[in-house]
């Protein structure tokens, strides 16, 4: 279970990464941020994202054209 979930349906690039970097700062280093997406281009962007920021990239999975990831925060 995530610390955080984001709700970022039915937004596109960059606004999902923008409200993602956001959150982040909310989640404890440790926690996790769920995020939840319809952007096909959010996959590429969300592995940039993590690769660009240290955050990790626990996992991403689709379900019905909803893109979910599970990133970790690092401390920074």
């Amino acid at each position: 279970m995530a610390d955080q979930t984001l709700d970022a349906k039915g937004l596109n690039c960059p606004l999902p990464i923008l409200k993602a970097r956001k959150a982040l700062k909310e989640v404890p280093a440790g926690g996790t941020l769920e995020i939840l997406a319809t952007d096909p281009g959010s996959v590429a962007d969300f592995e940039a994202f993590c690769r660009q920021t240290g955050n990790e990239l626990v996992e991403h999975s689709v379900d019905d054209k909803i893109y979910r990831f599970l990133i970790k925060h690092t401390a920074s």
